[in-house]
């Protein structure tokens, strides 16, 4: 059966933060892609895209949409099992998640103590394309992320950041910034 977004069974549209643009997530499997993926109802997505995700106004930075919505940056290492193993600092990522978690472990020790910033670590660490941000990730509200990085982010106060976060995407250390 066909969701409303006429997507075969497993499949969701979900919105990108870093592109803000929609993209289509398969929640068995995990894959995600950019293109519409075979078995759609073509005519089905469009009249779903066109009332969910056509002309939406771009959000100001600076202001939050709605109460519900938190501000977060993180610094992401990938793994050769992430959804999508390359990023802008590698095209094939084949390190092991341990190697990854390791690495992260790593950042999070120079966090705490001290020694350095994650937005200035995100800069140059992080496999997400928000590393030129600073990590930041903009306002978000739930159901915009990765299930667990929405509930190790909405748990934190303002000013904290997390441990190690695993989701589809690699590992992660958040930082709640509002």
């Amino acid at each position: 059966m066909q969701s409303t977004a006429g997507l075969p069974p497993s499949w969701e549209v979900r919105h990108s933060n870093s592109k803000n643009l929609p993209y289509y997530f398969n929640t068995s499997t995990k894959e995600s892609r950019w293109e519409p993926p075979s078995g759609t109802d073509t005519e089905a997505l469009k009249s779903y895209m066109a009332t969910h995700h056509s002309s939406a106004p771009i959000r100001s930075p600076d202001v939050p949409k709605d109460g519900g919505k938190i501000r977060a940056a993180h610094l992401l290492i990938k793994h050769k099992d992430s959804r999508r193993p390359s990023s802008w600092r590698e095209n094939e990522i084949t390190r092991t998640k341990e190697e990854a978690t390791s690495t992260l472990l790593g950042h999070e020790a120079r966090i705490r103590s001290g020694q350095a910033s994650l937005g200035d670590l995100a800069m140059t660490e992080s496999d997400c394309s928000s590393a030129r941000k600073k990590g930041d990730l903009g306002y978000f509200g739930r159901g915009d992320m990765q299930k667990e990085f929405e509930e190790a982010a909405f748990a934190m106060k303002p000013g904290e950041v997390s441990h190690v976060v695993e989701t589809a995407s690699g590992v992660h250390l958040i930082e709640r910034l509002e």
